[in-house]
């Protein structure tokens, strides 16, 4: 039983990096049908949509919602993100998302705005998911993030 449990904190650290090489696998397979011409303009047209008319901060903006907007599958449409950005669609989004939140953290215009309201203004559909993304992404709180910059411009 003692063996069992120290595998079991192990396993759930093991597990993370497997799931992540099992659909890297899955995509590198699909990922030789992607003709790079299309794979290009696919590309150009994600950062058009994400990135330009700003569609990451809609929290219900799904990989569907994109995939029927450029008028393909999902699938096709993740094995090209995968393969241009080099990360999932969700994480592309949140991407996105954080960068904006570290710029409206940092604006003196927002002082008068909470973490969770700047959350909801990137587009994030709770406070959870923002402090993960921010988190991972950033390497501290978005609550520390501004506390930071704020002692910096004093």
């Amino acid at each position: 039983m003692s063996d069992l449990n120290k595998q079991n904190p192990e396993a759930t650290e093991k597990k993370r990096p497997y799931n992540l090489r099992e659909k890297k696998e899955k995509s590198a397979a699909y990922r030789s049908l992607i003709r790079p011409e299309l794979a290009d303009e696919l590309y150009d047209k994600i950062l058009n949509i994400i990135v330009v008319q700003k569609k990451y901060r809609d929290p219900d903006y799904s990989a569907k919602a994109l995939a029927k907007e450029l008028q393909t599958n999902t699938r096709y449409l993740s094995a090209v993100v995968n393969s241009r950005f080099g990360m999932n669609y969700s994480c592309l989004l949140n991407e996105y998302r954080v960068k904006e939140a570290m710029h409206l953290l940092t604006d003196k215009r927002y002082n008068d705005k909470n973490v969770e309201e700047i959350s909801a203004m990137v587009g994030f559909a709770n406070r959870q998911s923002f402090y993960a993304a921010f988190y991972k992404n950033v390497g501290e709180t978005p609550n520390g993030y501004r506390k930071k910059h704020a002692e910096r411009k004093k």
